[in-house]
């Protein structure tokens, strides 16, 4: 199997993953776990070999067990943030991410089954702007508001 595109550099680290934007109903799709408390995007990392697109589908698939398209990009988010799992506890990562609208079943039920690294079972929970939680990216609640149709560019920095 392919490893996840995530590169030592220094004394930190580099990732590159992908996230789907998934919406219905005036609200979109995140994802938690039993260790957080705060949500994030439902995607992961890109695989060696893979591209942007092929892995956004094979992390949306994995994590609510649905075979969705890409609608299009969305946004490109470059974002510098310290670890907060056991394997990069603390570690400054530079993770670049790749946010693509998918195309939603009107059908679509929820469903997950999927595990974070460390083992802590995740759910899935629709959220709007107005939600309390803490969501990362944090640009989704003002930015899926109204969508538009060209592709945004964000920058995080969080050292």
């Amino acid at each position: 199997m392919a490893k996840d595109m995530t590169v030592l550099c220094d004394e930190g680290l580099i990732n590159l993953r992908v996230g789907a934007i998934i919406l219905k109903d005036g609200k979109f799709l995140m994802v938690g776990n039993e260790r957080s408390d705060y949500l994030y995007s439902v995607g992961g990392r890109i695989k060696f070999g893979e591209t942007a697109e092929e892995a956004v589908v094979r992390e949306v698939y994995e994590e609510i067990g649905v075979r969705m398209e890409i609608d299009r990009l969305g946004f490109i988010h470059e974002n510098y943030f310290y670890g907060d799992v056991p394997t990069n506890l603390g570690k400054l990562i530079y993770e670049i991410s790749f946010f693509f609208y998918m195309k939603v079943p009107k059908d679509f039920e929820l469903i997950s089954n999927s595990f974070t690294e460390d083992e802590s079972k995740e759910f899935l929970r629709w959220v709007d702007e107005n939600d309390s939680i803490t969501v990362y990216p944090t640009f989704f609640k003002t930015e899926l508001r109204q969508p538009v149709e060209t592709v945004k560019h964000f920058v995080t920095d969080e050292r």
